[in-house]
């Protein structure tokens, strides 16, 4: 088989040395080109020319930021035959994808357990999102969660880590010094009717949404990669209401929807986003530019990937 490797090398928990040994394992098994992402996009270029070339597999290292750039390369033109496989060897601080499918969190064994499903030819076929043209893989949101994200971003940038520690805190500070809890600015349009008055919009493709170190948060646990959307937003953020919806997403429960604070959505095709003021929005964890319109649809079997489960 014919691959690629596209390794992140700022992803949170990749080295030079892990680097190394993965390049020489999968080298063993493909006929395997190895590129190094640059700049923000340029695992888009590289998806994009690998579907070009006729690759068999595309493989990242890496966080949920280049998978999402890797898929939507590949997909520019659309699913179809075509389209290299994908597999990923988690590298980032969440890495929510691989999660989903079952892959380990260290490196090496997952790139063992990889390479045992490329031998065996165990692939699986998911569904993907879209949100104003662009696809992902595990979630997206509207609101907190994207300012949140983009705080978290900004930070990298000026050198810090991202962990655990470093969310909360960023999240507590978001809440109750930065966003505004008092005028909500979302109303969600879907085939169940119309949500308005909304803070918050958080989707997922899959299941958790998230995790806070190995702990995983589940606003949507009946999510899946085999059905459509799920959508969990929030009427209110008072600190009483916040606090009962934190402790659902921590359970895992799938109650469904409060008339005066939460709203919860299952196994939507599509629904609109619309957004009174511009509003930040988030993609499989990157903050893209404001929105004051959101189109998101689910796409079925758009993606053959690797999985272990």
């Amino acid at each position: 088989m014919r691959g690629l490797l596209v390794v992140n090398p700022r992803a949170t928990t990749t080295s030079a040395r892990v680097t190394d040994v993965i390049v020489n394992a999968l080298s063993n098994e493909l006929d395997l080109q190895v590129t190094m992402t640059t700049h923000r996009g340029h695992g888009f270029e590289l998806g994009r020319a690998a579907r070009a070339q006729g690759l068999d597999i595309v493989i990242t290292l890496g966080g949920d930021g280049v998978v999402n750039e890797v898929v939507n390369g590949m997909l520019q033109e659309g699913i179809g035959e075509d389209v290299p496989i994908l597999a990923t060897v988690p590298g980032g601080s969440g890495n929510v994808f691989a999660r989903a499918l079952g892959i380990p969190v260290d490196a090496v064994e997952a790139t063992g357990e990889i390479m045992e499903a490329i031998r065996s030819n165990r692939t699986r076929t998911i569904g993907l999102g879209q949100v104003n043209g662009r696809w992902f893989t595990s979630n997206a949101g509207v609101g907190l969660d994207a300012e949140i994200i983009s705080d978290m971003e900004a930070q990298r940038s000026a050198g810090r880590t991202a962990s655990p520690t470093r969310y909360l805190m960023t999240t507590l500070r978001q809440y109750f010094a930065r966003t505004d809890r008092k005028n909500p600015a979302l109303t969600l349009n879907s085939v169940a009717g119309t949500d308005d008055g909304v803070f918050l919009a958080i989707v997922q493709n899959t299941a958790p949404w998230t995790y806070f170190g190995s702990w995983p948060i589940d606003p949507c646990p009946q999510a899946s990669f085999d059905s459509g959307l799920d959508v969990f937003a929030m009427r209110k953020l008072r600190v009483v209401s916040t606090m009962r919806a934190a402790r659902r997403m921590l359970a895992h429960s799938t109650a469904g929807s409060t008339k005066d604070s939460i709203v919860v959505r299952h196994d939507l095709d599509s629904f609109t986003i619309a957004c009174s003021r511009p509003m930040p929005m988030q993609v499989d964890g990157e903050s893209t530019p404001e929105v004051t319109v959101a189109e998101f649809s689910s796409v079925p079997a758009a993606l053959r990937v690797v999985a272990v489960q």
